[in-house]
């Protein structure tokens, strides 16, 4: 499953995009307002986690923009503003939930997953491929009713090839798929990358 971490601070984005790797997810890392801006608006993405305080756009009005084009897209707000109008204000903009920091890996992990699980309750993305099916959101593959125990890259992977069967997908896509991208790579990742997982986007 695809995130888009948005945050500037360069050591937590980068602890934050590590533990979500580990916890199986694949991330999308923009550091900046104005990349985020065009992830949201290229990128297919299970959730997002979005700090307010950003250069370029603020983080709120990234938000609101993203709820006035009808775009329901779970967004997690991750910020040291403590203040209880701050949070109100976060989530009549439209966030789905809130957390703030300094917080713990795990509990995030946790909210995430607990934000795709709601957002799926009206039917399971389930992914079938002849005898085998994969439950993205419950990270569980069968072959023939049976248990297989994938790594979470192997997971992704898999799961990317089952979104286009039959389809030849080049090497860039794959590792796009298993590792994302981070600040270093930075929105050109987004103008270069096209198709799978990805609305074509012209910049």
């Amino acid at each position: 499953m695809r995130l888009l971490l948005i945050e500037d601070d360069a050591m937590l984005g980068r602890a934050m995009k590590q533990g979500l790797a580990d916890a199986g997810f694949t991330v999308d890392w923009a550091n900046n307002g104005n990349d985020a801006e065009l992830a949201l608006t290229c990128g297919v993405y299970e959730a997002a986690l979005l700090d307010l305080g950003l250069p370029g756009k603020d983080g709120m009005n990234l938000l609101r923009e993203l709820r006035e084009r009808r775009d329901t897209l779970p967004v997690l707000i991750m910020t040291a503003r403590d203040a209880v109008s701050d949070r109100i204000a976060g989530l009549n903009a439209g966030a789905d939930d809130y957390v703030l920091k300094p917080f713990d890996l795990d509990e995030l992990v946790a909210r995430v997953r607990a934000l795709i699980r709601r957002r799926a309750a009206g039917g399971s993305p389930v992914l079938e491929c002849g005898a085998l099916p994969l439950d993205p959101v419950q990270e569980q593959v069968q072959l023939d009713g049976q248990p297989v125990q994938l790594s979470a890259k192997e997971f992704a992977l898999l799961e990317k090839l089952m979104q286009r069967p039959g389809l030849v997908l080049s090497r860039e896509k794959l590792e796009d798929a298993i590792y994302g991208w981070g600040e270093e790579v930075g929105v050109q990742r987004i103008r270069n990358v096209r198709g799978v997982g990805y609305k074509v986007c012209e910049t």
